[in-house]
């Protein structure tokens, strides 16, 4: 069974099918549209065989489906049927938490990603459990990911902004009862001097998630 991924970002729509080493990229932006999506990934393509589909998206998932339009894409995301469009069996989870599943290494692990914005994501025995812990208060009237996320790492000085992140680190660590985390990120390669618990992830680990996601119990 030949599985492609497609890791919905808001920059770049990234695919890639078993047995692929290098993911193909497709420009995204606030004009992309689901409709746009899918046509742009068949003509991408186009030739290639695959059975299934694994599907990252930059927002809240509920019961395997969008349950609001990312912020930074087009719209109609919601109540769109991917899989009549694309005519196979379609699984979507939410893009931080198909990183996590991905980066995922036994016991019980917490995911964050350092990108945009602060996406979180926990696994306990090998069950997937999201989160959407960024938009909690944290300091000062302001949230989360108001300090650890993309618009943060540029208004701050570096060693600030590094802080702030170990600060949150050992928050959600201590409150979760996880045994290790992983970054992950565009902005993860920036952190420096963590402690033992913490790992840094890559962003391959998003198509690695997408593989594995059917292996999961839905």
């Amino acid at each position: 069974m030949k599985t492609l991924v497609i890791d919905v970002g808001g920059t770049n729509i990234k695919v890639l099918v078993s047995g692929q080493r290098v993911p193909m990229k497709i420009p995204s932006g606030p004009t992309m549209t689901p409709r746009a999506m899918v046509s742009a990934v068949k003509q991408a393509t186009a030739g290639v065989k695959f059975d299934r589909v694994s599907i990252g998206y930059p927002g809240p998932i509920r019961d395997g489906k969008p349950a609001a339009d990312p912020w930074n894409l087009g719209k109609g995301w919601v109540g769109f049927d991917f899989e009549k469009a694309l005519g196979v069996p379609v699984r979507i989870v939410n893009d931080a938490a198909m990183q996590a599943l991905g980066s995922y290494e036994g016991k019980n692990m917490l995911f964050l990603g350092l990108g945009t914005g602060l996406g979180t994501t926990m696994i306990r025995d090998g069950v997937l459990i999201p989160l959407e812990l960024a938009h909690l208060p944290y300091r000062k009237g302001r949230t989360y990911e108001e300090y650890v996320g993309d618009a943060a790492f540029k208004r701050m000085k570096k060693r600030s902004w590094r802080k702030h992140v170990l600060t949150v680190i050992e928050l959600f660590h201590t409150a979760l009862i996880v045994d290790y985390v992983v970054l992950g990120g565009g902005n993860a390669r920036h952190m420096r001097d963590l402690p033992d618990y913490v790992r840094l992830g890559t962003n391959a680990n998003a198509f690695k998630g997408g593989f594995r996601l059917w292996k999961q119990k839905t």
